[in-house]
């Protein structure tokens, strides 16, 4: 399927097709490493939610801030 096929579909035709996609990974194995800075990444973040000091920005906020 293609880009140009897929934006013809509607609103909720492509998220039932997002969330089929994502569906289709849980039973697939990794095949593949992750890059050995993910990890500790990953545990800061952890911890920074676990200790209640992690920031979120709201869907606006972080619209600006990426353009």
């Amino acid at each position: 399927m293609t880009a140009a096929e897929i934006s013809k579909m509607s609103m909720l035709e492509r998220v039932q097709m997002m969330e089929a996609l994502w569906a289709s990974f849980e039973d697939s194995p990794v095949d593949r490493e992750f890059p050995s800075w993910h990890e500790p990444v990953l545990a800061e973040r952890k911890e920074l939610i676990t200790s209640g000091n992690a920031r979120f920005l709201p869907l606006s906020e972080l619209k600006m801030a990426s353009s």
